[in-house]
């Protein structure tokens, strides 16, 4: 078997499969539905990396793989919630906008070095966790109306605080590459 096609891995891909399902399901109104598969989808987050370690199966198509499944996911839950009008079109759009700035980031350094080493920061680990929580905690909401409606706007505040100082982190991080790859040092 090649080591692509390991256990993490193949989880990480099910997330990917899932996202749109889980958008499916919001825009159908299908909230309960939704709430699964998107919690399922989570665990499938928590758990492949930690078995990528655990088993010592880290590949680079999964440190790639990661990152967009968790996009794919988040992206589109947002986009539905703020299309069913559950959460603020702003912050979709803050989401949306931090996630094309790293993107283009990323993609001009490639661009210039010929080369790009995928690796998460704290902040945007941090930015993710709200991410999920968020989402995760509307969905609740939606579905079950557990009462947690009083907590949502903070939340949604400190969502969107965390994914816009991770994208001014990543924003200085590839300036810093960018500069030292100019200047002739190893990009750190």
């Amino acid at each position: 078997m090649p080591p692509a096609f390991t256990l993490p891995n193949l989880l990480t891909a099910t997330r990917l499969l899932m996202a749109p399902m889980v958008v499916w399901l919001i825009v159908q109104g299908a909230t309960a539905a939704a709430f699964g598969w998107f919690v399922a989808a989570a665990l499938t987050d928590l758990l492949d990396g930690s078995l990528a370690r655990w088993l010592d199966q880290k590949t680079v198509l999964g440190a790639w793989l990661d990152p967009i499944a968790d996009k794919a996911m988040l992206l589109g839950t947002l986009l539905a919630l703020a299309w069913a009008g559950s959460v603020p079109v702003w912050l979709a759009v803050v989401v949306l906008a931090r996630d094309a700035v790293v993107l283009g980031g990323a993609g001009a350094f490639r661009l210039l070095t010929g080369r790009l080493e995928v690796a998460p920061t704290l902040s945007g680990k941090a930015a993710t966790f709200a991410e999920f929580t968020l989402v995760s905690l509307i969905l609740a909401e939606l579905a079950f109306a557990p009462g947690l409606t009083p907590w949502l706007p903070p939340l949604i505040l400190l969502t969107a605080f965390l994914v816009v100082a991770s994208g001014l982190h990543y924003v200085w991080l590839w300036s810093r590459k960018t500069r030292d790859f100019l200047r002739g040092r190893q990009p750190s």
